[in-house]
């Protein structure tokens, strides 16, 4: 049996999961599972699907794991696959991409208990905001500054993971930046 140490990285992990080890697999899961399913909720807005996308996308993984050469990080590997089931889906559905209106996750994560109960407000209106915002970006720049801000992309990597080049991916996190910001102003 091969032993996973804590310092490993995600290639190494799902090499090690190639090779045999499920351990290695349930940390990759354990790294990746929330920001997989936010990516996921934020694009398509309703669990239902999203919960299938998501065991797609991990069941992918899963059979391909043998097949896997680190070429680019395990990161980008992963929100490639899940880039290629979201356009599965919106073809299957034949409609635009929904952003979800109220998303508790995010709430939870910006709300900090200690800050009282304006600062909870303030927080609140902001999520919101930024969900509103979000909602009105094209789909391109939408899904570039979700990979960037909810899983962490470079770049690079967003044009890897959706088979653009990195200047196009640069130019839609740039006016979805500056439209966001709008937004908040506004």
């Amino acid at each position: 049996m091969l032993l996973v140490s804590m310092g490993e990285t995600d290639e190494e992990l799902m090499q090690s999961y190639g090779a045999g080890n499920a351990g290695a697999f349930e940390r990759l899961y354990k790294r990746h599972k929330g920001s997989l399913y936010r990516y996921l909720l934020r694009q398509i807005g309703h669990t239902d699907s999203v919960d299938e996308i998501y065991q797609d996308v991990w069941m992918q993984l899963i059979r391909h794991k043998h097949n896997y050469r680190p070429k680019a990080k395990f990161k980008t590997y992963l929100f490639h696959i899940a880039h290629n089931k979201l356009i599965d889906y919106y073809r299957w559905k034949n409609r635009s991409v929904p952003v979800s209106h109220a998303n508790p996750a995010i709430e939870q994560q910006l709300d900090n208990p200690k800050q009282g109960p304006m600062h909870s407000v303030a927080r609140g209106q902001m999520v919101n905001q930024i969900l509103s915002g979000l909602n009105k970006l094209p789909e391109a720049q939408r899904e570039a500054w979700l990979l960037k801000e909810e899983c962490g992309l470079t770049a690079s990597e967003i044009a890897e993971a959706t088979g653009v080049s990195v200047e196009t991916a640069k130019s839609r996190l740039r006016y979805a930046v500056s439209k966001l910001r709008q937004e908040l102003m506004a």
